[in-house]
């Protein structure tokens, strides 16, 4: 079964909503007009059970079945980045500073798309639970869903979601058993040194020198510490001195990210940081401190379902074009919080040669809407077939 036909002759409405929704992006939880826009195209398609204002302005709409059954669940990100758009299209954002170049546009079309076929057909045994969630790219939004109970109000069962991947060939499926994406931390620490004049830096001490140091011996935790065979990513992305040309400031700020994949090496890396955070500086004469956030945990896809959402895959795409135990990424994912709630797998969805995500000039490739919309239609008659209802 290839793309379902019904959502092919829907392209042009697909890239219509897509669109629309590009041009009038939201950032975190504040997706109101965006969640209004999802509950006016699904009382259009006929669903009665709406439900709004969840995480703050997430939606979830219940489609039933023709008989009874599981319910599964159907996961789209809706929320958009902070940054300019610079794609040049007719349909770049409205909104300055704000702008969907991660693809939320793109998932929320293809959920509306499965939506509005399954309201029609509903060959199924069961109910779909359509959730779209804010607050992807940052704040959480997944993660406030499962603490508000979104599982267990709506009795979901099992939960999937697919993301764009710019560089994967156009229309090409990929997943996984097992940890797909990584979990992410964030760190900063302060360095507090004495300030002074450049001229005479032995009268200071110089807060720049144990930084420079301390995001050195940052780098040999991973080559060091952890096992040769184990994955983790230690990134410094920002070092603030606040002096001048002649100035040597009184304190130096590092920042970065820490990704990991297994709680064991999280720990090993966070460990080895402490030390390095405390004794760097006083090799110089002073101090530092740590502060560690941890972030979003690894998206972590349950076996079977990851086995089931790639045979799903093959059917819409082609065995050629599913790759289904690709290697895992370091981006994360607040998805990883619903796996965690719930059995369930995520997947990517290859959007050809395109700039990547987070890019100023990131488009969403609207010719793979109507095959994640009918991927998710199909999994949805695939998990929930009539034929074995009971």
């Amino acid at each position: 079964m290839p793309v379902l036909n019904s959502i092919a002759d829907m392209a042009d409405t697909l890239k219509t909503w897509r669109r629309h929704l590009h041009q009038h992006p939201e950032l975190g939880l504040e997706c109101h007009e965006t969640a209004a826009f999802i509950v006016k195209q699904l009382d259009s398609f006929g669903i009665s059970e709406v439900h709004t204002g969840i995480a703050t302005s997430g939606v979830v709409a219940i489609i039933e079945g023709r008989a009874p059954g599981r319910t599964i669940g159907l996961r789209a990100d809706m929320d958009a980045l902070p940054m300019d758009d610079l794609s040049g299209t007719a349909h770049a954002s409205k909104v300055p500073g704000v702008a969907h170049t991660c693809g939320h546009d793109g998932h929320t079309t293809m959920l509306l798309g499965a939506a509005k076929y399954l309201a029609e057909t509903r060959n199924f045994a069961g109910k779909v639970a359509l959730i779209f969630q804010p607050a992807e790219e940052g704040e959480g939004g997944g993660r406030i869903m499962v603490e508000e109970g979104v599982m267990e109000r709506f009795g979901i069962d099992e939960v999937f979601g697919i993301h764009n991947m710019p560089g994967g060939e156009e229309g090409h499926i990929h997943t996984a058993p097992g940890p797909l994406m990584a979990g992410v931390d964030t760190f900063y620490i302060d360095v507090q040194g004495v300030g002074g004049h450049g001229a005479m830096p032995y009268q200071a001490k110089d807060p720049v020198m144990p930084a420079v140091a301390i995001v050195q011996a940052l780098q040999t935790i991973v080559s060091r510490n952890i096992n040769a065979l184990d994955q983790l990513v230690i990134t410094v992305t920002q070092i603030h001195a606040d002096g001048g040309t002649n100035i040597i400031p009184d304190t130096a700020r590092i920042v970065g990210t820490l990704r990991y994949f297994d709680k064991d090496v999280q720990a090993i890396a966070r460990a080895r940081m402490a030390e390095i955070v405390e004794f760097t500086p006083k090799s110089f004469g002073q101090s530092a401190t740590l502060t560690y956030e941890e972030g979003y945990p690894p998206t972590v896809n349950h076996p079977s379902q990851a086995a089931f959402a790639a045979e799903v895959a093959r059917t819409v795409v082609g065995a050629e074009r599913v790759d289904a135990h690709c290697e895992p990424i370091m981006a994360a994912e607040d998805f990883s919080y619903m796996l965690q709630a719930r059995p369930g797998a995520y997947l990517f969805l290859g959007q050809g040669d395109t700039p990547v995500c987070h890019h100023p000039k990131y488009d969403f490739n609207d010719a793979i809407a109507p095959i994640g919309a009918s991927f998710f239609a199909t999994l949805i008659e695939r998990a929930l077939p009539l034929d074995t209802a009971k």
